[in-house]
């Protein structure tokens, strides 16, 4: 049998991606003979890395368009490995594969969880977080939440923000004091530490995304008592199996092969 041959007998899966672990994965994945990979990237970013296998950019048109094409590329099961905050299509995914009976997992990293020395104050909401940073009188604030988040902190007067992405928002939004950095994680410790004292930092607002790329700096704030403003992570659907690494997620898809899925 052909290489051709080989890949049109696999069976499709889909990965809603965008995260390191979906890229890990793909790669893994996309080396096997049972499974034709496609990844679907949300194009929220300019150019973005395309994943093992086949990559498709851009939203499904909710869930009927999700639905739509699951039953036209014949999808056979979907694995949701994006970040912890894209919870809407989490719902979409969880909706669309219940009304055509595909088999979902969830793979997500787990949450970071405070230990003793921990400053943190959780919030459900950015607007509580901006909040926070005005009730707590911070004065020297690492923003390190997202450029679509950052409208909800630019009419704070009180505070200075260093404000940390990947890439620069165009237009820049106006706030009253703040300085511009643009960098990609994982970032290492010893960065972080000197990034608090160099900026004089007394408060961080974050995500709490889980994960080693960005947590040195909850390592850092704790050895210098620098308050951490963590917004908590959204509600998922209920009873949608969900594992913690890439590893269980395999181990899920092989007992799917071994049931007959990609037969």
């Amino acid at each position: 049998m052909s290489d051709g041959e080989r890949r049109v007998m696999a069976a499709k899966l889909l990965i809603l991606g965008g995260t390191t672990e979906a890229y890990d994965l793909a790669d893994r994945l996309a080396a096997l003979p049972d499974w034709h990979v496609i990844t679907s990237l949300a194009g929220r970013t300019a150019d973005p890395r395309h994943a093992a296998g086949e990559t498709r950019i851009g939203g499904f048109g909710g869930v009927a368009g999700l639905v739509r094409y699951l039953d036209e590329h014949a999808i056979r099961a979907v694995l949701d490995v994006t970040h912890p905050f894209a919870a809407q299509m989490g719902w979409n995914a969880a909706e669309a594969c219940r009304i055509t009976g595909i088999p979902l997992l969830r793979l997500e990293r787990p949450a970071w969880t405070a230990e003793a020395g921990d400053r943190w104050q959780s919030v459900t909401s950015w607007t509580e977080a901006a909040a926070a940073v005005r009730q707590s009188q911070a004065q020297r604030v690492l923003l390190a939440v997202g450029r679509q988040e950052l409208s909800h902190f630019v009419d704070i007067e009180t505070a200075w923000f260093l404000i940390r992405l990947v890439t620069p928002p165009a237009p820049l939004p106006p706030f009253y004091a703040a300085e511009w950095l643009y960098a990609r994680g994982p970032f290492a410790l010893a960065d972080e530490r000197a990034l608090l004292d160099t900026w004089a930092i007394d408060t961080i607002v974050c995500k709490n995304s889980g994960g080693t790329a960005t947590a040195a700096k909850l390592l850092a704030a704790r050895e210098r008592g620098v308050r951490v403003i963590m917004l908590q992570r959204p509600a998922r659907p209920a009873g949608v199996p969900t594992v913690a690494d890439g590893e269980a997620a395999l181990a899920w898809l092989e007992r799917l092969a071994l049931v007959g899925l990609n037969r």
